[in-house]
């Protein structure tokens, strides 16, 4: 193909161009003239349409403020002495009514009648003969004479068993130990070794000092078993016991009892478990457990 041929239909002289260039922008504003024009209409229509909306909400409304809908409350059975704040508002009570209701209740006691809750709330018989036809009392109140009889009369099936009498832990038998559940025959024995260390046990506290015992259990011994006081329990004297008798003490290690006797050479006699408490290493969160096996005369 000879290019140079065509190039002769596309040379133009300047009013030519002048022209071409003119139509263009004839065009071009055709265009957006249109678009425009379009554009106005649809906004137009999409306001009619937002305005019928509007509309027709507000009719709704309107019928709502007129009172054309209304909604029916259904009032179900229910005791008259539970009534709340905003029930008995519901119901068309007064405050101060409400208030007496309530100040009744808080004394313990109950209406057991729509006349009784009259006189005590001080309600009008209009209101009265409106919310009297919902009010529902236990059964027991429409057979009082049955109630009370049935109150009265025992029923030996159901009285409350007699509590057993605990058994001292310190004269209890492994045969004892093992019926606690959770008591086994490892336990047990744990159980009146410590006692046999201690020489016998001065509160039931001590039972914690078990390893092994779950809280649940030692709840269980609890209910089955106590510490009485004794006379047996032979207590340390320890303001003349020797090393060797302070270290044999469970509560007191060899360094402890070696500690006490040096303070007690320095200081004198201890007066009570405050002067013991004083040494370093001493088992303070024990004291009052450790006080009943000494002896400070």
């Amino acid at each position: 193909m000879d290019f140079n041929k065509l190039n002769c239909y596309f040379r133009f002289s300047k009013e030519q161009r002048a022209g071409i260039f003119s139509l263009f922008l004839v065009i071009a504003f055709l265009q957006l003239g249109y678009y425009y024009c379009d554009g106005l209409a649809v906004l137009s229509k999409q306001s009619d349409s937002g305005k019928q909306q509007w509309m027709s909400l507000q009719a709704e409304i309107d019928s709502l403020k007129s009172g054309s809908v209304t909604a029916v409350q259904k009032v179900y059975p229910f005791n008259p002495n539970f009534i709340t704040d905003y029930k008995g508002y519901k119901l068309g009570m007064s405050v101060q009514e409400i208030d007496r209701l309530l100040a009744y209740r808080k004394e313990d006691k109950y209406v057991n009648s729509a006349a009784e809750f009259q006189k005590v709330t001080q309600i009008s018989d209009s209101l009265l003969r409106t919310i009297a036809p919902f009010f529902k009392f236990p059964d027991w109140v429409k057979n009082k004479k049955d109630y009370v009889a049935y109150k009265n009369k025992s029923y030996p099936i159901f009285e409350k068993k007699k509590k057993t009498p605990l058994i001292d832990l310190n004269i209890a038998s492994q045969e004892d130990l093992v019926k606690i559940y959770g008591v086994g025959e490892v336990i047990s024995k744990r159980i009146l070794n410590l006692k046999e260390s201690l020489g016998g046990f001065v509160s039931m506290e001590q039972v914690k000092e078990v390893w092994g015992l779950s809280p649940e259990v030692i709840d269980n011994l609890y209910s089955h078993f106590t510490v009485l006081p004794s006379n047996t329990i032979k207590k340390i004297s320890i303001n003349n016991a020797s090393l060797k008798e302070m270290a044999q003490f469970p509560y007191f290690k060899y360094t402890l009892a070696k500690d006490i006797i040096i303070y007690r050479s320095m200081n004198g006699d201890f007066k009570n478990i405050e002067d013991l408490i004083k040494i370093k290493g001493f088992p303070v969160e024990k004291a009052n457990i450790i006080a009943l096996y000494l002896d400070f005369n």
